[in-house]
């Protein structure tokens, strides 16, 4: 990514890039709102200055609670320029689990939209420590997140701030993963950023479009890179295959960051609709957080060429990567990396080709928030720490990833990894969607069940379903087979690409 022609400023260092590049876009809205570095840089520190005089001081904790909209990264760098910890939410919990993750991570203040106000209503009375609500927007009397006139009596200081995500809660309530916090000065940037930056090459030349929502981890802190090393982020409100393309085409973007279904619904646009768009501009097309089938990923790149990169890590860090070229010689690997293990159940590190659960060397330090517990089991006594997947290192050290652990089935002691049946699943013309989990057997313990959510227009009968245990019959192993089929017409997956199995297990698992 990098360019000969841009100056470069010092990672992290917005001020910099405001003076040298004053009216250049850092954030463009799909929907047409822009913020040039000037306008971000005397935005968030107003903003910033407005935290401050309600209270907030270094290491004090406040949540962004909105949709994608361009007050999100005015509020992001506030709290990032003022030494704040931010915990960005997910709008579409309902209002018992934002109030628990607001509660939990010990916001002071909360940051919403006008959007979200029937949410804040109900959030509000469960939330009492919150000591301020910040609403942006046109509705009512909200007005601008941001002091017009500071008061100016006292400054913020300006250092860098940090964000404590939350896990997605698939199979539990969501954790904060807290990352070390230092007095360093604002510009200085964090690890996280200073790592993807080394591994993605991004500079003041980088356009990266960022389709997903901004309280997800991965889009949060790339679009915050992007921005830190001057580039430009192109953020979509909400995700549509056919307006993705256009942006694609109309902001030429050399980055984009999408997840599997992504690539799915693009896919399954008419051909002409396809190829109406110029799409050229790409030199990396970036995905995770969610497997890719491998069917999948080989039209993405025989379509949009061979540039597709693919990523597994997690908030709590571990990285291995691989570009599309490395990736058609190993089909359905993550890539490799030498700081990965797989271990046993004991410990010990496991031949190539056998599953295990997934452990790396550490990268940075953090922890699960209050929960010292949970962090101490999420290391091995090597040190090592793990996300709790599966999965196997071949003999060239390539990852393949199995599942999650909590999603594997056990029936008639035969361990069975969901992901590779969902994978052969989605490839069926009539399925949009599809997961695959245990349920009660007398005989065995669990057998398999898909749960599946079929294209439009396509009916739910015993026959497709009979069909569709068929077409896995012929293409994997009997055992890894759904006995049965059941419709739904949505499945709880997050835009992130995770799918909520928690919510899926709990129809058919009697309550202990």
């Amino acid at each position: 990514m990098a360019g000969d022609s841009a100056p470069q400023a010092t990672l992290g260092d917005l001020a910099e890039w405001a003076r040298r590049f004053p009216h250049k876009p850092a954030v463009i809205m799909a929907g047409g709102a822009t913020l040039t570095y000037a306008e971000l840089q005397r935005r968030s520190d107003a903003l910033a200055q407005r935290f401050y005089e309600l209270g907030l001081r270094f290491g004090d904790h406040l949540a962004v609670l909105m949709e994608n909209r361009i007050e999100y990264p005015v509020a992001v760098w506030a709290a990032q320029r003022s030494g704040l910890v931010m915990t960005p939410i997910n709008w579409h919990l309902a209002a018992d689990e934002a109030a628990y993750v607001i509660d939990n991570c010990g916001a002071r203040v909360v940051v919403a939209s006008d959007q979200q106000l029937d949410l804040i209503g109900k959030i509000k009375p469960l939330t009492p420590n919150v000591e301020a609500w910040l609403v942006a927007g046109d509705a009512g009397s909200h007005a601008a997140l941001e002091l017009a006139t500071p008061a100016l009596t006292a400054r913020y200081e300006a250092l860098e701030g940090s964000a404590m995500c939350y896990s997605s809660g698939t199979s539990g309530r969501p954790k904060g993963i807290a990352l070390e916090l230092t007095r360093a000065p604002f510009g200085a940037s964090t690890q996280p950023e200073r790592l993807l930056t080394q591994f993605m090459g991004f500079d003041s030349d980088t356009i990266y479009l960022s389709p997903a929502p901004l309280y997800h981890t991965a889009p949060f802190v790339w679009t915050k890179t992007i921005v830190r090393n001057g580039g430009t982020v192109i953020i979509m409100e909400k995700f549509e295959a056919e307006q993705c393309l256009a942006l694609i085409e109309r902001h030429r973007p050399n980055v984009g960051h999408f997840v599997p279904t992504m690539f799915i619904r693009m896919l399954k646009l008419p051909e002409q609709v396809r190829a109406r768009y110029d799409v050229s501009s790409l030199k990396r097309a970036v995905h995770a957080a969610a497997p890719c089938p491998v069917d999948v990923k080989r039209r993405m790149i025989d379509w949009w060429g061979p540039i597709l990169f693919e990523f597994y890590a997690g908030s709590e860090g571990g990285w291995v990567q691989i570009e599309s070229r490395e990736w058609l010689q190993h089909p359905g690997s993550v890539g490799r990396n030498s700081k990965v293990h797989i271990l046993d159940e004991h410990f010990n590190e496991v031949p190539p080709r056998t599953v295990g659960v997934i452990y790396f060397e550490p990268n940075f330090k953090f922890e699960y928030l209050g929960d010292s517990k949970k962090t101490a089991e999420s290391f091995s006594p090597q040190g090592w720490m793990t996300l709790w997947d599966m999965g196997y290192l071949d003999e060239a050290g390539y990852l393949f990833l199995s599942d999650r652990k909590s999603h594997m089935i056990i029936s008639g002691g035969v361990n069975i990894y969901p992901q590779e049946t969902e994978n052969v699943l989605v490839a069926h013309a009539a399925v949009a969607d599809a997961a695959v989990i245990g349920v009660p057997n007398e005989e065995f313990g669990e057998e398999v069940k898909a749960v599946v959510e079929l294209e439009p227009g396509i009916s739910p009968t015993a026959q497709l379903g009979n069909a569709l245990i068929e077409y896995c019959r012929e293409r994997i192993a009997h055992f890894k087979c759904p006995r049965t089929v059941d419709f739904v017409a949505h499945l709880p997956r997050l835009p992130n690409g995770k799918l909520m199995k928690r919510e899926l297990r709990a129809q058919y698992w009697p309550n202990p």
